[in-house]
Formats: C-alpha cells, sequence, structure tokens
C-alpha cells in the first residue's frame, strides 16, 4: 500500500514561490496498475520522484506499507529503492559500456538477488532480447532499449514499478510492445505500477486514471474492469 496525505512540493527562486503539489491526498492499494494524466508541469513527474524518494516533499507524508518515509535519510532510500522499487524512464539510462546482459545482472548483484545471470538470461528472453544479450545499448533500437529497460527493473522482483512515460520516444508499434509487456509483468508478478503518462489510449490500459491539473488531482477514474481485455 502506498499512502499519501498532504503532500506538498514549493520551490522557491527569484524571491516568488512556485507551488509544484498543492496538498496530494492518494491511496494506492498493493497491485493495482495506476495511470497518472494531465498536461505538461501539472506535477506528475514530481509526484513519482517523490514517492521514489528521490526528492523532498515541502511538507506532508509519504508511506509504503504504513513506514513513514520522508524523514529517511539517503542510504535508507537508496536501501528502499533497492528493495521495493523499479524504474522504467523516457530516457533509458543505460550504462553504455556494459552490454545487456551485463547491465541487468548489474541491477541484480546491486540488490544480491541469487542467481543473478541465470534470473537476468531469463528474463531478457521473457522480453525478447535472448538473442541480444551481448549487445551493448548502442547497438539496439529504441524499443529494444526499453524492453532492456523493463528486465532492469523487473530483475529483483521489486513490489512497486515507477514508469514515467515508458512509451513517450516510441513509434506505436514499439509503444504497444512495451504496454504488452508491462501488462503480462504486472499480471504475473502482481507488483503496483504507477504509469506517467501524455498518452490516453496508454492510460486506458491502468485500472484507475489520476488526472493531474496544476499541482492536485481534478479527476480520480477507477477502471475496475480495464485489463480484462487484454489478459491472455
Amino acid at each position: 500500500m502506498i499512502e499519501i496525505r498532504q503532500l506538498t512540493k514549493s520551490l522557491v527562486g527569484g524571491g516568488r514561490r512556485v507551488d509544484i503539489l498543492n496538498g496530494i491526498d492518494l491511496s494506492v492499494p498493493s497491485g493495482q496498475f495506476l495511470a497518472i494524466t494531465g498536461a505538461s508541469g501539472s506535477g506528475k513527474t514530481t509526484l513519482l520522484s517523490l514517492i521514489a524518494g528521490l526528492d523532498t516533499p515541502t511538507s506532508g507524508k509519504i508511506l509504503i506499507d504504513g513506514r513513514d518515509i520522508t524523514p529517511l535519510k539517503e542510504a535508507e532510500l537508496a536501501r528502499l529503492r533497492g528493495e521495493r522499487f523499479g524504474f522504467v524512464f523516457q530516457s533509458f539510462h543505460l550504462i553504455p559500456t556494459l552490454t545487456a546482459l551485463e547491465n541487468v545482472v548489474l541491477a541484480a548483484e546491486l540488490n544480491g538477488t541469487p542467481g543473478p545471470e541465470k534470473k537476468s538470461r531469463d528474463l531478457l528472453g521473457v522480453v525478447g532480447l535472448g538473442e541480444r544479450l551481448g549487445h551493448y545499448p548502442a547497438q539496439l533500437s529504441g524499443g529494444e532499449q526499453q524492453r532492456l529497460c523493463l528486465a532492469r527493473a523487473f530483475i529483483n522482483e521489486p513490489d512497486i514499478i515507477l514508469a514515467d512515460e515508458p512509451t513517450g520516444n516510441l513509434d506505436s508499434k514499439n509503444s504497444a510492445h512495451i504496454m504488452e509487456l508491462i501488462l503480462e509483468l504486472h499480471r504475473v508478478k502482481q507488483a503496483t505500477i504507477l504509469l506517467v503518462t501524455h498518452e490516453a489510449h496508454i492510460a486506458e490500459k491502468s485500472e484507475r486514471i489520476l488526472t493531474m491539473q496544476d499541482g492536485s488531482i481534478v479527476q480520480d477514474e477507477p477502471r475496475p474492469a480495464a485489463n480484462e481485455k487484454d489478459a491472455p
């Protein structure tokens, strides 16, 4: 369970304050696939960063399974991210000097995952990169790099996946493939997924859609049957 209470984020510069988030209240049950939509500047990515402990709120609380993470020190947050979170970004953030296999193995080793190489090979096979293990990121297409990011995000079987515009740099074919993989991995692993997107057809594949505007949640639309048509 992710629970957010009166979360705010403000920046001060040039003698003026800019409010990015305005008292967000939100509960996300374990295993839910939540899409977060809204125009650029509405606060979507800031909300995701705060939940991940990558940024510090101005006020409010973020609870993960009842534990308030807002007062934790960076070392504790880093440990929490390694144990509980997986990340998929629009910019891939892959290590260019490591092969596809090595990128995933490294993520597994950093978290102490047993049998990291075999598990990484198996997961790369699941996302369709079984024949590309020895290729470097620059030798992979955009769609292949994003599939590699999915494997890296899921290698430690995290409870929570945070995805920020994961299809934003992809063409329609690769975008559809990535969403199929996210839905399948969500179904199999039962991870909680928070996905930021500008694309309505992507959001509609989720179980619940939040719409943000000017730092506030203006609509919360449950979609209890949204994924039935996507099930194999």
